[in-house]
Formats: structure tokens, sequence, C-alpha cells
């Protein structure tokens, strides 16, 4: 259980420094975001989990 607390507490870092630091950059991205089809978003999720699944996975064994 204390992984995935530091797991979410290090998401929120990390989150949280981006925005700081590149506000105007991350509005861009959501415009960028808000245009893209509904499908390539879930296919970029998809990928994404995928790859933090391979991650965490290799990191364990």
């Amino acid at each position: 259980m204390s992984d995935l607390i530091t797991a979410l507490g290090l998401l929120f870092f990390i989150e949280g420094l981006l925005l700081a630091l590149f506000p105007s950059r991350i509005k861009n991205m959501l415009k960028i975001i808000e245009t893209m089809s509904t499908n390539k978003l879930r296919n970029l999720g998809i990928f994404f989990l995928i790859i933090g699944f391979v991650i965490i996975w290799y990191m364990r064994h």
C-alpha cells in the first residue's frame, strides 16, 4: 500500500512541476487534445497504459 501512495505522490509531484514550469504549453497541449478524435485519445491512453505496465513489471521482476 505504501508503494501505491508513493506512486500517487510522485504523479502529483510531476504533474504539479510541469504545470508550474510550463503553464502556457500545458494550455496549448489541452487545446490540441480537445481537437483530437476520441478513438485516437483512447489508443494513446492504451499505449501509455501498456508502457506503464511493462515498466512496472520489469522493475518488479
